[in-house]
């Protein structure tokens, strides 16, 4: 009996480490028609499995999107239970913030500066005390002119300091989607035309959007411990 009882110990920790290693980190993708598009074939959440197919990593994640058009961030905040911590994700990337701004213009609503930093931060606090790792992003676009004469680019800048600020402070991972989007289109978007380059419509994107965005995004996920 005594000489069994290292050879099952054994036996059980290799089932426990062959357990181990067939669990899936779950990456959630939560925000607006951007991230609900991003499932779609061409999507930018299928693109980052293709990024890890093609870094041999697909047995590691799980890749959920949780995007419903025209959500802006008190609408995330809202659905959290439901859509985000009912699926008990690892990794929550939150991409919000295009329609807090656009639709101050579009529908006179939107949201308040002070008010998006306050539901942002409970977003993030009500994730962390679940143990969930949080990678924040800023918003991409609305309208690619490089010039900044898109009309709503003031505040789509001071929303995406918010946004970084957030994670200067609370020590999280950053995609800043604003920072690449304008860096990107400085360098393609010679004619300086308002949509075509990174997205179809001034906002969503097209299909060289959905692969950057991918690329933006996989760089951080593949990066966290």
């Amino acid at each position: 009996m005594k000489k069994l009882v290292p050879i099952i110990a054994t036996m059980l920790l290799i089932t426990l480490a062959s357990f181990l290693s067939l669990q899936k980190k779950k990456v959630l993708f939560f925000g607006d028609s951007i991230t609900q598009a991003g499932v779609k074939a061409g999507g930018y959440i299928i693109k980052v499995g293709e990024l890890a197919a093609k870094d041999g990593v697909t047995d590691q994640f799980e890749f959920i999107g949780s995007g419903i058009g025209g959500n802006k961030v008190y609408d995330l905040f809202l659905r959290m239970e439901e859509d985000v911590l009912s699926k008990s994700p690892d990794v929550v990337l939150i991409f919000v913030g295009v329609n807090d701004v656009w639709h101050k213009r579009t529908y006179g609503t939107g949201t308040d500066a002070d008010k998006f930093e306050k539901f942002y931060t409970a977003i993030i606090a009500k994730l962390q005390a679940k143990n969930i790792k949080v990678v924040l992003c800023t918003p991409a676009a609305i309208g690619e002119k490089t010039d900044f004469s898109n009309e709503l680019d003031g505040d789509l800048n001071k929303y995406s300091s918010i946004i970084r600020g957030l994670a200067e402070k609370n020590k999280l991972p950053l995609v800043d989607l604003r920072k690449s989007f304008l860096e990107y289109n400085k360098q393609y978007n010679v004619e300086n035309k308002e949509s075509g380059i990174l997205t179809s419509d001034r906002v969503h994107l097209n299909e060289k959007g959905n692969q950057f965005v991918a690329e933006e995004m996989w760089k951080v996920i593949k990066s966290l411990n």
